[in-house]
């Protein structure tokens, strides 16, 4: 039986995990911190429960594929509630607006919220827009290892035309922003249909069209909260993989990956000891894996492909209070007065948004027992630029504060928001760079900047060193829960190709170098 390490118990970890232990590989992970899950993790304090990462699940199917690798039901390990509206917006002209999953009800929503602009059936072509993107990226892009354009299409396939047709659907060259902008001429509703790529933390003006698959990949598969928390997610994970006979170590910070003659054949842990493995998943960010986990040519190939931008990190609240709010939904947007502003700001200047766009999560409505009766266990994420020089959070987090809670008071109608609240906590740029170890500070991994390949991340497969695959949201197909779920199953399922091909790893050839 081969012997396969991953580098990291986060959501694409656990997921490789599950896939390769399915397969019948002897699977060990190594964590380094002290619980598994990555930034999938719970707070829990005086009676509250906060989910401190993610808390949006869309396209439950990537967790079903990953169950029914080992024959399971994810419905028996997960009790998912399908969330609609997805989410409540709020403006700051006073207006609210629900996000309704199906196309004609939100049509509908829209023609009495912007009457006579047009707004309503841009929205209906915008979502038209978006069910063709999703599909090519079902069809090229998604469940495959790619790390650029090479990967998405047969060559001897490229000039047909249904593919030819498909290339230029997906608008080379032009923006979301842009794209949204050309469909929805309200400025309010086109904000909103923006924030479908803060999934991925960059940039709209800057981010390619082709990531406007998102808004269908999330209308049409739904909005979901595990009940339990997100953490309920990984922890399902964990318990299949364990039934599996993956074996867990945290605790185990892993210092460097061992090649020889460009193959894995190890790694070396904090305190000198070494574990021998035919194959290796990093679940660690894939910059930090190459610039502190490997060295010499396949570090520097790594660095000569492409320019590495980290997406944008975040401010994240965790206040719970006595009292909840009524009017909120389980989640809300809490919309900036002006977007490019704060998109100038946070991707641009490197300076936190002076008017932010708050994200907040009010789960109590859904699942009462997250906090004590009657109360709420408030989460609200500011996204900041990724950490650079200069940045000190902790004397700049109590003025932010100030700034983020004037917000909801003043846009959200949370105007005694300070005298409800009865425990605070918080996390800063410094604190997830500490905790999670990513680049900068990223909540998201690698910004998708770029209009022609920003949608491209490292691929799954190392082009550099035989037996090295990565997953995570610093990997294709890049961040959001589904996303670092599948780059797991897509790291896992790349490895069983090339060592269940009867080939082996020291003979399995790397992929082509993308540029």
């Amino acid at each position: 039986m081969q012997k396969v390490g991953i580098i990291g118990g986060g959501l694409g970890g656990l997921a490789s995990a599950c896939v390769l232990g399915a397969r019948g590989y002897e699977v060990v992970v190594f964590e380094r911190n002290e619980w598994l899950g990555g930034k999938a993790a719970v707070l829990e304090t005086n009676g509250f429960r906060f989910d401190m990462g993610p808390t949006i699940l869309t396209l439950p199917a990537v967790l079903d594929r990953i169950f029914a690798e080992a024959g399971r039901h994810v419905a028996r390990a997960l009790d998912l509630v399908r969330l609609d509206p997805q989410w409540r917006s709020f403006f700051e002209d006073g207006s609210t607006l629900d996000l309704l999953a199906d196309t004609d009800a939100m049509t509908s929503r829209l023609a009495a919220f912007s009457p006579g602009t047009g707004t309503a059936e841009g929205y209906r072509r915008f979502i038209g827009l978006s069910e063709q993107l999703h599909r090519i990226s079902e069809s090229y892009f998604f469940w495959r290892p790619v790390g650029g354009l090479r990967d998405m299409f047969d060559a001897r396939a490229t000039f047909q035309t249904s593919i030819l047709r498909d290339v230029l659907a997906m608008r080379p060259g032009q923006s979301v922003a842009g794209t949204v902008r050309g469909q929805i001429p309200d400025s309010r509703v086109a904000q909103m249909v923006d924030h479908f790529t803060q999934y991925v933390g960059s940039a709209p003006d800057a981010s390619p069209a082709v990531l406007c698959g998102i808004a269908h990949m999330q209308t049409c598969g739904g909005v979901w909260y595990p009940v339990g928390g997100t953490y309920a997610v990984p922890a399902a994970l964990t318990n299949l993989a364990e039934s599996l006979g993956v074996e867990f170590r945290c605790g185990a910070r892993v210092e460097k990956i061992l090649i020889s003659q460009g193959v894995v054949h190890g790694v070396r842990l904090k305190g000198g000891e070494t574990v021998g493995v035919d194959a290796l998943v990093s679940n660690s960010d894939s910059v930090r894996t190459h610039r502190e986990l490997l060295d010499g040519l396949p570090a520097r190939a790594f660095e000569r492909r492409r320019r590495y931008e980290p997406a944008c990190s975040g401010v994240v609240l965790y206040l719970g209070l006595k009292q909840r709010y009524e009017h909120l939904l389980h989640h809300n947007f809490v919309f900036s007065c002006d977007p490019n502003e704060e998109f100038d700001a946070i991707y641009r200047k490197g300076r936190p948004a002076p008017d932010p766009t708050c994200y907040v999560c009010a789960p109590s409505g859904t699942e009462p027992d997250v906090a004590p009766p009657g109360g709420e266990a408030l989460y609200v994420l500011v996204h900041t630029p990724y950490l650079r020089p200069g940045h000190d959070w902790p004397r700049m987090l109590p003025a932010y504060r100030r700034i983020i809670l004037e917000k909801l008071k003043r846009t959200a109608g949370m105007e005694d928001i300070e005298s409800r609240i009865v425990i605070e906590h918080s996390l800063t740029p410094d604190d997830i760079n500490r905790r999670y170890h990513v680049l900068n500070g990223a909540i998201y991994g690698l910004a998708s900047h770029g209009r022609f390949l920003g949608a491209f991340k490292p691929s799954n497969r190392s082009p550099d060193v035989r037996g090295l695959y990565l997953a995570g949201g610093a990997a294709h197909p890049g961040p959001g829960m589904p996303m670092v779920l599948m780059s797991g199953w897509i790291a896992a399922d790349s490895l069983d190709q090339d060592f269940g091909s009867g080939t082996g790893i020291a003979k399995a050839r790397p992929e082509k170098n993308n540029a």
